[in-house]
């Protein structure tokens, strides 16, 4: 009889248990997602530096700290609500060509592509203009995703950068990048030298 009791009582405890385990909930962990940006409509201004150049500037853009002088020309354009900024730096070239070229490149691949994923050159070229580049779409999380130069090799150079106020990752960042991607690739596409523009026929 109190062997009976026991395997009742044993297996009343293991289909309590099953039971209890049957109704437990299973969660799958979901996806780190990330905030909804919205963006506004794209939209333009030219934006005359002096002497030096012009080129079209997005309107929900603020130009900052521009200094304008002999030995060069220094501005930002800011996206505050983005905590974003392009820097451009405007140097006139005097015999030293090859010399800025090179430190381009090693500010690009000595110092900000060495945390990246790669590196994506882009030639830009309008010979009317006289205006030739690259943009470099840097992968992985980087300081900047983007650094780009324009010059006419002879008298111009103007080298910019985006960067971001916040942690890389390349991610949450993703869709902010390409926004502005558009905006640095109209700058190229919209500049034009004051001095040593290609004598048109």
């Amino acid at each position: 009889m109190n062997g009976t009791k026991n395997k009742l009582t044993a297996g009343a405890i293991v289909i309590v248990a099953l039971l209890l385990l049957s109704c437990e909930q299973s969660y799958t962990p979901k996806p780190h997602a990330y905030y909804r940006i919205d963006f506004p409509e794209k939209e333009y201004q030219l934006f005359d530096v002096a002497d030096k150049f012009s080129f079209e500037s997005p309107v929900y853009g603020k130009i900052t700290n521009l200094k304008d002088g002999q030995d060069g020309c220094w501005l930002n354009i800011q996206f505050p609500k983005y905590k974003g900024t392009i820097h451009l730096t405007y140097l006139p070239i005097d015999n030293n060509f090859d010399i800025m070229l090179e430190d381009n490149w090693n500010f690009i691949f000595k110092k900000i592509a060495q945390k990246a994923d790669g590196v994506d050159p882009h030639a830009y070229s309008n010979p009317e203009r006289n205006v030739y580049g690259i943009a470099y779409d840097i992968r992985g999380n980087a300081a900047s995703p983007v650094q780009f130069f324009v010059t006419d090799s002879v008298k111009n150079f103007l080298r910019g950068s985006l960067y971001f106020a916040t942690k890389p990752n390349q991610d949450s960042l993703a869709p902010v990048i390409a926004f502005f991607r558009e905006d640095i690739a109209l700058l190229m596409e919209s500049l034009e030298w004051k001095e040593g523009k290609k004598d048109k026929k």
